[in-house]
């Protein structure tokens, strides 16, 4: 598929940022070819360092098309796979039973919802190659130069707060095989730094762990499975399930899979886009689901016998959910530990490339910020990280289910946005997203449209909501119906108000 020639004609890198200025610097003109800053004088010599070492520069600047070269397209599959290779998608699973779900109902819950919700982070991503703009740049093209601001926070926001679950495992894990000689606030500090050393390195290195870093972790939690498989069978009994019960499991799995939207493209940007954009989704789809699927429904039984098994139990009470899995691994002796902490670090990947994403929007936030080097706010949110994190850690699965509680709304607002703006508005034209547009507000849309739909369709998302500290009117007859009703009511309402939006500022 051959590439429209706009987008072919545009290969700035520095497009749309003819209006700022760095005083060490001079203009935008001094980014060369890879996106990096030269550095100047003796006192960059850390800097020269940091280029020397290929860490990534670039932030969030258009890729220009010459930059798009990248043909290892099974990255975008790797990667997602390493992202949910992990512990972090057994402690989601582990949420089943908490509903009032039998291991059966938990797997059909899954199943469904995950490969539901595993679709519009798919398609996202494939949007990449095609714009050469990064997730959060993309939705300036609909949510508009300031407006965009509103989203790029909350996603912010929900970035951090899956860095923070996972650190808490990984600490956990880390605390449960030391006999006590490393504390779980260690075990979080432990594994923030490891995942800011891989983060801090960008793109290239970046890729390049994700393809090998699920391996160690998919054989340790292949060898935790065997070790404590026995037990697996041994679940509490529960009740015949209930619309409320698979709902709520619904909504925490969307909860955990559509916020990868807010980061999709993220990792597809430097991808050549003549690669078929179905074969694309189809990579980010099975990268999503294949690991997912099965590694929540082992949570899911790991959940539903912790309260049948002494030694589980035991361990859960005192670490959380790193305790459990070290109990799992108790009749393998002092190898189980080694394992356990393989566990843990199957963390990094996930956080790793989270911290990536969040470095980014940093950027799309505050514009200015883009001639700050990318790594300098890989170590700020590490050193925000690990305070909250020890913080969650005290009542972890609370801390968790008050997070999930939340993201799912919004974020299927957001891509609801997204989505329509590129199919019905733009007509999946990619030479619509102009790189000389992406950070001028004259040439972007207004972003009231997008703003209004997603605010008023909480009107219905509200009521539709199921939670320990709420449950509205219309949720209580059919359960969490929440973040697809925020779907649904966002698409219907941003048709005839971004229609109104182009007609009246023509853009």
């Amino acid at each position: 598929m051959a590439v429209p020639s706009a987008v072919q004609s545009d290969t700035s890198n520095n497009a749309g940022l003819d209006g700022f200025e760095d005083p060490e610097k001079g203009t935008n003109s001094d980014i060369v070819e890879d996106g990096s800053v030269p550095p100047r004088g003796l006192k960059n010599i850390a800097l020269k360092y940091l280029l020397a070492g290929r860490v990534e520069l670039r932030g969030v600047l258009p890729v220009p098309l010459e930059e798009r070269t990248s043909t290892r397209y099974s990255s975008y599959f790797s990667i997602w796979v390493c992202m949910n290779t992990n512990i972090l998608a057994i402690t989601f699973g582990m949420l089943g039973p908490t509903y009032g779900l039998s291991l059966r109902d938990c797997a059909l819950t899954i199943i469904f919802f995950c490969m539901l919700t595993a679709v519009p982070p798919a398609y996202l991503g494939t949007l990449g190659p095609k714009t050469g703009l990064r997730q959060m740049i993309q939705a300036r093209f609909s949510f508009g130069r300031y407006i965009v601001s509103v989203p790029v926070i909350l996603n912010l926001a929900t970035l951090t707060g899956f860095c923070v679950i996972a650190s808490v495992i990984g600490g956990q894990c880390l605390a449960a095989i030391s006999e006590e000689s490393l504390t779980p606030v260690a075990g979080i500090v432990i594994i923030c730094v490891l995942s800011l050393l891989i983060s801090f390195c960008g793109y290239s290195v970046l890729h390049n762990y994700e393809r090998f870093a699920w391996i160690p972790a998919l054989i340790a939690i292949i060898i935790t499975t065997g070790s404590g498989g026995s037990h697996l069978n041994q679940q509490v009994p529960m009740p015949p399930a209930t619309p409320r019960g698979v709902l709520s499991l619904g909504m925490a799995i969307a909860s955990y899979m559509i916020p990868f939207s807010g980061l999709a493209s993220d990792f597809t940007t430097y991808l050549n886009p003549n690669f078929p954009s179905w074969r694309l989704f189809l990579y980010g789809f099975a990268g999503l689901v294949l690991p997912t699927i099965p590694l929540m429904v082992l949570g899911a039984a790991i959940g539903g016998a912790i309260g049948n098994v002494p030694a589980w139990e035991q361990g859960y009470e005192k670490n959380s959910v790193g305790g459990a899995l070290a109990a799992m691994l108790l009749p393998t002796g002092g190898f189980g530990k080694f394992v356990v902490v393989a566990l843990s670090l199957s963390l990094l990947g996930n956080n790793a490339a989270t911290m990536y994403s969040i470095t980014l929007n940093f950027q799309v936030l505050v514009p200015q910020l883009v001639y700050i080097p990318r790594y300098v706010f890989s170590v700020v949110i590490t050193a925000i990280l690990i305070p909250v994190s020890i913080k969650a850690a005290a009542d972890f699965f609370l801390s968790l289910q008050n997070f999930i509680s939340l993201i799912a709304y919004w974020c299927a607002a957001f891509i609801a946005v997204l989505i329509t703006e590129h199919i019905v508005f733009r007509k999946r034209q990619y030479d619509t997203y102009d790189h000389s547009a992406w950070n001028s507000a004259s040439k972007l849309p207004w972003g009231a449209a997008a703003l209004t739909a997603s605010v008023l369709s909480f009107a219905l998302v509200v009521p539709s909501v199921a939670q320990a500290w709420f449950t509205g009117p219309i949720a209580k007859i059919t359960g969490d119906i929440g973040f697809e009703l925020a779907f649904a009511t966002t698409t219907i309402l941003y048709l005839p108000l971004r229609a109104l939006e182009k007609k009246i500022c023509k853009r």
